[in-house]
């Protein structure tokens, strides 16, 4: 565990692995399209208000939801832009606190598919004092939430992956 003393904050990291039916310039794209990240980034289709990137070091992205009449607001900065191969990027939801996580894609060909390795480490913030019980608790409250999150995401991928690539 990593703790900064000054901003109460500790950090946790989150590994997934999915295997996709695609080339990986495919997957890649999905990730820095704006017409893409719309159908399954943070959003979908129907509630989606907003989807804008410019994927370059230094560039930003931003997915804009709207669900319940509340607004969901996704953005970050590219930190790395490796295509097809890799990507980091920042990610916050400034609505929620100023918490920053870094997304690590990582993508490799696997047969006549490919395989991604996703990354976040997850900025878990904590109030002074807090016991190392209490904080741990928070840690795993972090992890899982946002493994939930990124595993039906990933779930609505696959599925505009394999969409596209019947159509095409």
């Amino acid at each position: 565990m990593h703790e900064t003393k000054e901003d109460h904050a500790s950090y946790t990291t989150l590994t997934m692995v999915r295997q996709f039916d695609v080339k990986p310039e495919r997957l890649f794209d999905a990730w820095i399209n704006p017409q893409m990240m719309r159908k399954w980034l943070m959003t979908m289709e129907a509630t989606n208000k907003v989807a804008t990137c410019d994927p370059r070091v230094g560039g930003t992205w931003e997915i804009v939801d709207v669900r319940d009449g509340v607004e969901y607001r996704a953005i970050g900065e590219y930190l790395e832009v490796d295509p097809p191969h890799k990507l980091v990027l920042t990610f916050r939801m400034p609505q929620f606190n100023d918490s920053v996580d870094t997304l690590t894609v990582k993508i490799k060909p696997l047969g006549k598919g490919c395989e991604m390795v996703f990354t976040q480490v997850i900025r878990v913030p904590h109030e002074e004092g807090w016991r190392e019980a209490e904080i741990a608790r928070a840690m795993q409250e972090y992890h899982d939430g946002s493994q939930h999150g990124w595993n039906l995401m990933f779930v609505g991928l696959q599925q505009l992956l394999m969409a596209q690539e019947n159509e095409g």
